[in-house]
């Protein structure tokens, strides 16, 4: 196999979550760069139209599609919709999330349960939902953006409900590779460390973020969106053929302290 062809995406069909802005735009751009169709789902349709007119400079096809990914209904109704265009989906990124620093015995129910239903139980319905159509096509690939923190606990903000989403994801995505493997779909997780996005850029600046979050990364940077691209055309990819239930820690150097 040819190895720069491996990473080729022409043909294929992809869903991101969280896909308007941040992260999820910057994984979606680069599958499309890679020769994927992709749907931008994401609950602001404003933004997923933007996004998705920016990424038709890739020449293929690019959808926005409103979200809510918590809604399983609406997930039913993505995959219906993917499956109605293309016939097919192979490629699920499941992106969307949410943090709330709460300290844990001030955390109310309601935040818990946000936190734990978007970042957690979401990426299980998302995964099941779209893991039918997959299994019903003998193959596909799922990859979940967990993060570093379901590894480690972030120091000094206290974000419990997150670093529990995240080390769940990570052991949902075992998980699902060990009970799915047999269907030929993979699935593996990226665990990126603290990034410069549009919502980060301001909190880098202080400094806390400076003492505690850059101090503490050995690369003393955050991250860009555009440095998760490799990763997610790697994963989605035949490159990565014989990879699955993994986590790719992509933070600086932040865990190896």
């Amino acid at each position: 196999m040819d190895v720069l062809t491996s990473f080729k995406l022409n043909g294929r069909v992809a869903i991101v979550t969280g896909a308007a802005q941040g992260l999820g735009k910057a994984m979606a751009e680069a599958l499309a760069q890679a020769g994927a169709d992709v749907v931008i789902a994401d609950i602001n349709m404003e933004n997923a139209d933007s996004a998705a007119q920016e990424l038709q400079r890739f020449g293929t096809d690019i959808v926005p599609m409103k979200v809510d990914v918590t809604d399983r209904a609406q997930v039913q109704q993505m995959i219906d919709n993917v499956g109605k265009r293309w016939g097919r989906l192979d490629i699920l990124v499941n992106n969307a999330g949410i943090v709330r620093n709460v300290p844990a015995e001030e955390m109310s129910e309601e935040d818990w349960h946000d936190v734990i239903n978007l970042n957690l139980n979401a990426v299980f319905t998302c995964s099941q939902i779209a893991g039918r159509m997959m299994i019903r096509q003998n193959g596909g690939n799922i990859i979940n953006i967990a993060s570093m923190s379901g590894i480690i606990v972030n120091n000094p903000q206290p974000q419990i409900s997150y670093n529990v989403s995240k080390a769940g994801v990570i052991m949902l995505t075992k998980s699902l590779a060990a009970e799915w493997a047999k269907y030929n779909i993979r699935v593996n997780a990226i665990a990126p460390g603290y990034m410069k996005t549009s919502m980060t850029e301001e909190n880098l600046k202080t400094d806390m973020a400076k003492q505690y979050w850059l101090g503490l990364t050995p690369m003393q940077r955050a991250g860009l969106p555009e440095e998760l691209g490799g990763a997610v055309v790697y994963l989605a990819s035949d490159a990565s053929s014989f990879m699955t239930g993994h986590t790719v820690v992509i933070d600086g150097g932040y865990t190896v302290w």
